[in-house]
C-alpha cells in the first residue's frame, strides 16, 4: 500500500476511518485494474452512490471532482463506485462487502486496506453507461431575487424566469 497517498486521503479528509479505506481501495483498484494515473480533466469518471466519507479518496487518489464533472454522485445508499476511462472504454463497478466477524476499527481499516480486492468488493461492469462530459451553461438573472442560476435550473412562472429557491416560494 503506499502510505504517502494514504496519509494525503486522510489529511484530506481530516481523519482515518472505514470510510475513508473504503474508497481509497476503490480508487487504488480503478487505478490498477484499468491503467489509470490521476484525471487532469474528465478522462476518468466515477459515478458514486453514496455520499460517504470514501468519497474524499476518490478525489484524492484519482482527481475526479465534482467541479471538473467527473465525480457524480448517484445516491442509492450503497457503497458502489463505478469507474470509467474515457481513453480506453474501460470501466469497473466495485460494490463494498461487509466484512466478517467482530472486528476492532483498527482491524476493520486494515481489513479494508489489505485483503484481496476480491474478498472487500464485488467487482462487475457498471449498470449504466459513462456519464456525458460536463457542460457549462449560461448564467440566467432570476426576475424575483436578481441573482443569477445555471440557464437549466431557471424555471418560467407567469412568464417569469425564476431561480429553483424563488420557484419554489
Amino acid at each position: 500500500m503506499n502510505q504517502e497517498l494514504w496519509q494525503q486521503a486522510a489529511a484530506f479528509h481530516g481523519h482515518i476511518c472505514p470510510g475513508l479505506a473504503i474508497g481509497f481501495r476503490a480508487a487504488i483498484a480503478a487505478r490498477d485494474e484499468l491503467g489509470l494515473n490521476s484525471a487532469q480533466d474528465e478522462e476518468i469518471v466515477c459515478v458514486a452512490e453514496n455520499k460517504a466519507c470514501g468519497i474524499d479518496a476518490i478525489q484524492t487518489v484519482l482527481g475526479c471532482t465534482i467541479g471538473k464533472g467527473n465525480l457524480v454522485l448517484q445516491i442509492t445508499g450503497k457503497q458502489v463506485f463505478n469507474f470509467y476511462c474515457r481513453d480506453n472504454d474501460k470501466k469497473l463497478r466495485l460494490y463494498f462487502k461487509l466484512p466478517q466477524g467482530n472486528l476492532s476499527r483498527e482491524e476493520y481499516i486494515q481489513q479494508i486496506l489489505e485483503a484481496p480486492l476480491a474478498d472487500v468488493f464485488t467487482i462487475s461492469q457498471p449498470h449504466y453507461g459513462i456519464p456525458q462530459k460536463a457542460r457549462i451553461f449560461t448564467t440566467i438573472i432570476c426576475d424575483n431575487c436578481g441573482e443569477g442560476a445555471a440557464e437549466h435550473l431557471i424555471r418560467l412562472k407567469n412568464g417569469k424566469k425564476l431561480c429553483l429557491e424563488c420557484f419554489e416560494k
